[in-house]
């Protein structure tokens, strides 16, 4: 694997791209390919080995184009397929949100009590509590699947009185009673809505983000392995199954950047 080979992304859609931004900022000299799977999304609603499937799918695809690092940036794809994924990598580094999300979690938590708000799938598969667990055995996790909020982040209702209803819908009785003090946001489209989920569960609340601790992770390992890109210029490509106009308009609200439809690579898996 050689430093200038890109580092491969990949999502059921865009809501990795919130983990692509902090990869970006955290690596500024690395070349960047994300792959989003705009066909067959949502993932979070699909059944766990249609998942892994379409996550062998978009890895393999990523891996043909040469990357030298891959990065699950989809909870629901990590929660069930990371080991499948890493079966087909062979000896190529792979990263998902879920264990960097998890450590940030107990990092964060004083009394223990950790909510997970995620997609249908994630919740089923339960890799948040399981690696929550690992870390620290007393915490208490409670997981709720909240599906709306990704058509929320998806259609750029991310704030006003139909986000807040929303949220209040999903976190109001979560957080009336017996309050967790840490809340985690188990998929990639919900640091979109963080300023909403803020004014629902208040400042006292712990919110983490897996994306920021992605990112470390992965500048960890780039680094361990010596395949880092530490000069040059960043750069970054991306892939799409269907859609380009449409992953490029609402694409650019997550990456906080505008992405132009005609740099999307339109692919078939």
């Amino acid at each position: 694997m050689l430093p200038d080979a890109p580092i491969g992304v990949f999502d059921s859609g865009i809501g990795g791209l919130t983990v692509l931004a902090a990869l970006m900022k955290a690596l500024p000299h690395e070349r960047f390919m994300y792959l989003g799977d705009t066909a067959r999304l949502p993932y979070g609603t699909k059944t766990a080995q249609t998942v892994i499937r379409y996550a062998e799918q978009a890895a393999e695809a990523l891996v043909r184009h040469g990357v030298k690092c891959l990065v699950v940036a989809c909870n629901t794809a990590a929660s069930v397929g990371l080991d499948a994924v890493r079966a087909r990598a062979g000896a190529l580094p792979v990263i998902g949100v879920i264990e960097p999300g998890a450590q940030a979690a107990c990092a964060a938590t004083s009394s223990g009590h950790i909510a997970v708000i995620a997609t249908e799938a994630t919740v089923r598969g339960g890799a948040y509590q399981r690696a929550i667990l690992e870390r620290r055995a007393d915490a208490r996790v409670q997981q709720l699947a909240t599906q709306m909020l990704v058509a929320l982040a998806e259609e750029g209702l991310v704030d006003g009185p139909v986000a807040r209803v929303v949220v209040n819908h999903y976190l109001g009785p979560l957080f009336a009673a017996d309050p967790p003090d840490t809340l985690v946001l188990g998929c990639t489209h919900f640091p979109a809505l963080a300023p909403t989920i803020r004014e629902v569960v208040g400042p006292k609340i712990n919110i983490v983000d897996s994306a920021l601790t992605t990112a470390a992770a992965v500048r960890d390992q780039l680094l361990a392995a010596g395949i880092a890109r530490t000069a040059g210029s960043q750069s970054v490509q991306f892939i799409a199954t269907d859609g380009p106009e449409r992953f490029a308009r609402a694409g650019s609200r997550f990456l906080g950047r505008t992405i132009e439809a005609r740099r999307v690579e339109l692919i078939d898996l």
